[in-house]
């Protein structure tokens, strides 16, 4: 008797005849020429059994930041995918997102624009909240990023004692907040600016300054200093660098 194949990964298979020629474009023009789901099919296996599926998922899904998003078990239950495969793909996702990050151990960061550049790569496909602190010295050079919170799609509870437990640890003299929106909205709620405006006084009463609240979204940030809505201790204009080329 013949081997039996089991459904899953190696149901999956090219039948004679079905090419897909996504590996050859690739090297001939670079993998930005890609569509998604040729990435996709490439990355799954290549051939055009694999292209069919990865243009399957996109589909039901409703695109590749839906897709990274789903859970990795409920990911592996899809027809043709299985554990192997969807850990393949993740993993291949989240080694693109590391190559993004900034190179330099401790990089000088001094707009908002560059927070968001930094912070994106790690934040902004991710499935639930999450909340960072990125503590700098007087020249504005990243001592130290810390997530100090994990929340759900829609929420984060934060609590003052860790944001500021991470800035008193590294020395800084300045913090930056900064957290994602899963929506792909990065527009402030009430509950970020009623936070903000917290953290604000408690730093205040510390002598730690809170430079911005750096909302990231997909593609795009806002930034309360930028807005004009990052509230203000003692009439102080809020502003960046303020230290930066001084200290």
């Amino acid at each position: 008797m013949g081997r039996e194949v089991s459904a899953g990964e190696g149901s999956v298979r090219d039948r004679p005849g079905e090419v897909d020629d996504s590996r050859e474009r690739l090297f001939r023009l670079g993998a930005s020429a890609l569509t998604d789901p040729e990435l996709l099919g490439v990355l799954l296996g290549g051939g055009a059994r694999m292209r069919a599926l990865a243009e399957t998922l996109l589909a039901m899904q409703g695109g590749l930041k839906a897709l990274v998003q789903q859970e990795p078990r409920e990911l592996s239950a899809r027809p043709g995918m299985g554990a192997a495969r969807t850990a393949q793909m993740l993993a291949a996702l989240e080694w693109g997102r590391r190559a993004q990050r900034v190179r330099e151990r401790r990089p000088r960061l001094r707009t908002p624009r560059e927070i968001f550049t930094y912070l994106a790569p790690h934040l902004s496909a991710l499935r639930r909240e999450v909340f960072h602190v990125l503590c700098f010295n007087a020249r504005n050079v990243l001592l130290l990023d810390a997530r100090v919170a994990e929340g759900t799609i829609n929420a984060c509870m934060v609590d003052p004692r860790e944001v500021f437990a991470a800035a008193i640890t590294s020395r800084a003299t300045a913090i930056v907040l900064a957290h994602n929106h899963p929506s792909g909205d990065p527009e402030p709620s009430g509950q970020d600016l009623s936070l903000t405006a917290q953290l604000i006084e408690a730093g205040r009463v510390l002598g730690i300054k809170v430079l911005d609240h750096v909302v990231i979204g997909d593609g795009s940030y806002s930034s309360l200093v930028e807005r004009g809505e990052l509230p203000r201790v003692g009439g102080e204009k809020a502003s960046w660098g303020m230290a930066g080329e001084h200290g």
